[in-house]
């Protein structure tokens, strides 16, 4: 696995894979770094009282050739947000991001995410408390709006005043967040995209790296967006079609980068056997990231269905990997991807 230090070389945020509740999990990290050296990963939403209260092991552990990482807070009582941004800097991460972004119900109970977004002077007191408790970047992940307010000025105040709090770095999700009526699945796809108030957020604020997040699927529109801001930070495609990550890390960062899909099965198997003697982890934990590996190839259905057999599952160790991607080989004209 490619191991990038903690340091000035990081690499610099052009490509980014968005913190997904119950899929960027770090098996899924660890995967996406065989398929991308030089992209930013983030956790899932960890919020603050899982690390003062909870395990922090659980929540905080990663595999060093995850870096460049960083992690996501859900949280708004600076003092709480402060400590867990100094976990984050004793656990290694190389960035800690405060999310403002996501719209569920069950975070607006908590009163962080999306509905931060309306009290951006608090937003800043969070920021100020995590960059004095941290020496790591701190950034903010949020909407352009809240619920059917298209304001322009609502989402440039926001930015205005969090940066003036030190923060330097933010992503944008390009959609409004609807905080009654939507699903949060709803909320990535009912609200429209207007990537044109980014654009105008980059251009009034040249000074703060601005990346966009939303609807991004497919090298083109990455190409345009990247003509206009510092970054894009990938979703649901990066999970679902995970292929499409050694594209984008050849067009953002490594014109050579061509590697091999068998050689990632190979890594990972590695990955596998090394976390089943250390920590006993199963090999479904792994593999449940990697359905979508080989998708646009020939028998691609026989591959995800042997990697999500129950059974199969239940007694396997890592070679069930190799045996998944030997059977994309095997003649079978019933089974079609």
């Amino acid at each position: 696995m490619t191991t990038l230090p903690r340091s000035s070389a990081l690499p610099p945020r052009r490509l980014a894979i968005a913190p997904m509740l119950d899929w960027t999990d770090r098996h899924c990290r660890a995967f996406h770094r065989l398929l991308t050296p030089h992209a930013w990963l983030y956790t899932e939403m960890v919020t603050t009282g899982a690390l003062l209260h909870g395990d922090v092991a659980r929540h905080l552990r990663f595999n060093p050739g995850e870096h460049p990482v960083a992690l996501q807070l859900g949280g708004s009582d600076p003092a709480d947000l402060a400590h867990c941004a100094r976990l984050a800097q004793d656990w290694g991460y190389d960035e800690v991001n405060l999310n403002c972004g996501c719209p569920s119900e069950r975070v607006q109970k908590g009163a962080f995410g999306a509905c931060l977004m309306n009290e951006p002077g608090l937003v800043a007191e969070c920021v100020a408390a995590m960059r004095a408790a941290c020496t790591l970047p701190v950034s903010v992940k949020h909407r352009i709006g809240i619920d059917r307010n298209e304001d322009y000025e609502f989402v440039r105040n926001f930015i205005s005043t969090v940066a003036d709090a030190g923060c330097s770095i933010f992503i944008v999700h390009a959609r409004n967040a609807w905080l009654k009526g939507l699903s949060p699945k709803e909320n990535r796809e009912v609200p429209p995209l207007r990537y044109e108030v980014v654009h105008q957020l980059k251009c009034e604020f040249p000074h703060l790296e601005i990346l966009i997040n939303g609807g991004l699927a497919d090298t083109a529109t990455i190409t345009v967006q990247m003509q206009h801001l510092d970054g894009v930070m990938i979703g649901r495609e990066a999970y679902q079609n995970p292929w499409l990550l050694t594209e984008w890390e050849r067009v953002l960062y490594d014109p050579a980068w061509a590697p091999e899909r068998e050689q990632v099965i190979h890594a990972l198997m590695a990955y596998c056997k090394e976390e089943r003697e250390r920590y006993g982890t199963p090999v479904r934990a792994v593999a449940r990231h990697v359905l979508g590996l080989a998708n646009g190839l020939p028998r691609a259905k026989r591959f995800r269905q042997l990697l999500s057999d129950p059974a199969a599952l239940r007694e396997a160790d890592e070679h069930l990997l190799e045996r998944a991607w030997t059977a994309l080989a095997a003649p079978n004209d019933s089974i079609q991807a």
